[in-house]
């Protein structure tokens, strides 16, 4: 595993009139059911932290212990999110807390303001003030008490050396094959594991190939199946997650990643797709993302949730055009 610095090549362009007026360098891996890697460019072995395009790798734990049983697809997504803290949102996560005999003041992921715009309104009316189940993190929290339940745990479940971490570690080093250099912690205060970006995709790959043989198989086979059926849950509306996993169908699962790190669950393929765009711009890792995806034949790139990422005009506030947003010479050209 190398600096992520090293190796990376150009993948998304911004053009301003005849001008290349901005460009995003990154790493991107494809992998099959064995593992192995079908396509790459940049660096394979760039060392990463996942971020929250991980949190189907801690939600797994939770699904395999038998600690989620009788959860519902939504609430397994919910496990999975970066959620806009829309009503949606709270009023599931609010209600699993309760059904635990938990509170808000039981999580650990510490309180953000909702990015969801009604929600905010509302709080802004009301007087209220958000909590922690505004956290975006708030799902994938609420699935570390339920499994800290299950397991006996001590409350500070967000710890390193808690049983809960030390549960998802495993897991975590099992399906990326690689044994973590370290860990950083996340904003949500939860420990991220390090991995290369080909780790990365052999996890995504694992997830993709799943079969539901023994009790990690069938966990991985729930949790994609949650993720892609229940796109509003992940993320919310306006969100690529949420919109480019309705313009596929159902059939695929992606995660996005904070400093643009994005990655997908293509189970029909059997592939597992892993980015990262090396100076952290979401827009990048969007299109990127996208043309991928489109590259692969699960999205349509004339489906207006691909347009609006990647190939339409792009247009200033009097809908003048101005450029356009297009993926760089050399990256996931057909």
């Amino acid at each position: 595993m190398t600096n992520v610095g090293i190796g990376a090549v150009p993948m998304v362009e911004l053009w301003r009139g005849e001008r290349l007026e901005s460009l995003h360098q990154g790493h991107a891996v494809i992998c099959d059911a064995s593992g192995a890697i079908v396509e790459a460019w940049g660096n394979p072995e760039a060392l990463i932290y996942p971020r929250s395009s991980a949190k189907m790798i801690q939600a797994l734990p939770l699904i395999e212990s038998g600690a989620a049983d009788g959860l519902t697809d939504k609430q397994i997504a919910l496990a999975c999110a970066s959620h806009q803290g829309a009503a949606i949102h709270v009023d599931a996560v609010s209600k699993w807390l309760a059904d635990m005999d938990l509170s808000e003041a039981d999580l650990r992921c510490g309180t953000r303001e909702p990015h969801d715009i009604e929600e905010r309104n509302l709080l802004i009316c009301t007087g209220d003030s958000a909590c922690q189940i505004h956290n975006e993190c708030s799902g994938k929290h609420t699935g570390f008490l339920m499994l800290n339940k299950h397991l006996g745990g001590g409350p500070d479940y967000i710890d390193p050396d808690h049983i809960v971490q030390r549960t998802f570690r495993q897991a975590f080093e099992d399906i990326t094959g690689e044994e973590s250099p370290g860990y950083g912690i996340d904003g949500c205060s939860a420990p991220n594991y390090a991995t290369s970006i080909t780790g990365l995709a052999r996890a995504m790959s694992a997830f993709a190939s799943a079969e539901e043989t023994n009790a990690r198989g069938k966990a991985m086979v729930k949790l994609r199946h949650a993720m892609a059926t229940q796109p509003e849950m992940v993320a919310g509306e306006t969100r690529a997650c949420t919109e480019l996993m309705r313009a596929m169908g159902g059939k695929v699962a992606i995660k996005t990643g904070a400093e643009a790190v994005f990655v997908a669950i293509l189970p029909e393929q059997k592939l597992g797709i892993a980015l990262k765009i090396l100076d952290g711009g979401i827009r990048a890792s969007e299109a990127a993302m996208t043309g991928l995806l489109a590259r692969a034949g699960v999205l349509d790139p004339a489906h207006p949730a691909a347009q609006k990422r990647l190939g339409a005009p792009q247009k200033n506030c009097r809908g003048i055009t101005f450029g356009e947003t297009c993926l760089a010479p050399g990256f996931a050209q057909a």
